[in-house]
């Protein structure tokens, strides 16, 4: 009988972790969450070093094994206008310190065929103002997606995964929110599972170290003043 298969999420009470975990249960895995918000595994700040022992102690504890580990959580708190150096560092804590420390801890406890999936952002290609704690952030987090999977070659698979712009809400967006996108609409949340689920098959075993864009298009999308409509305010 195959074993049950352990999936642990950081970020996983709403949004784009909440489907990632609720796709997993559905196929039968064992979901490990946690989160700042409320849930049904494990509340805490994945900021917090102490935090993460106990998280991945009890997890450890509980199923002896990992097979996934999906690093989402990441949040915002501005940019060179706002940023303090407190804000700046927990960005940082949040976002790239957490995903590598988590690695650590679970590194002897994964199972063979074991994946790891990284939540980064089209943002490290491209910018908005202000926007500098949740950008280096997830930089951060697409450099060290390649370097765990050196790290990790012949254990563990290494990805990751840089939405665009994904509605979390379940608003509707129409006209030129949606027509911008080379696909002709924003996306979902559905969207974000479906590359994670891909990346961790085991049939696609031979992609590791990578990044999956999923942005529908945008970010291969040029734009000039006056191009297409586009106008820029200076």
């Amino acid at each position: 009988m195959e074993q049950q298969k352990v999936a642990v999420v950081t970020g996983g009470a709403r949004g784009i972790g909440r489907g990632i975990c609720d796709e997993f249960a559905c196929r039968g895995a064992a979901v490990c969450v946690i989160d700042t918000r409320e849930n049904d595994y494990f509340t805490g700040d994945i900021a917090d070093r102490e935090t993460l022992e106990v998280f991945a102690g009890k997890v450890i504890a509980e199923y002896g094994a990992v097979d996934y580990l999906v690093n989402n959580a990441c949040l915002s708190r501005g940019g060179l206008c706002d940023c303090s150096y407190d804000d700046f560092d927990y960005v940082l804590r949040t976002g790239v310190t957490a995903p590598f420390y988590l690695t650590r801890l679970f590194s002897d406890h994964f199972r063979t065929g074991a994946s790891i999936v990284n939540i980064s952002s089209t943002r490290q290609f491209m910018s908005q103002g202000n926007t500098e704690s949740y950008t280096a952030a997830k930089g951060g987090i697409g450099a060290l997606t390649h370097a765990m999977a050196v790290s990790l070659a012949g254990r563990v698979r290494v990805n990751a995964v840089s939405p665009g712009w994904i509605e979390t809400t379940g608003a509707e967006h129409s006209g030129s929110d949606a027509h911008q996108h080379p696909s002709g609409r924003v996306g979902t949340i559905q969207d974000i599972v479906n590359a994670v689920m891909f990346l961790c098959d085991p049939a696609n075993g031979f992609i590791n170290g990578q990044n999956i864009v999923v942005d529908g298009g945008m970010t291969k999308l040029m734009i000039y003043h006056h191009d297409g409509g586009w106008t820029f305010d200076a």
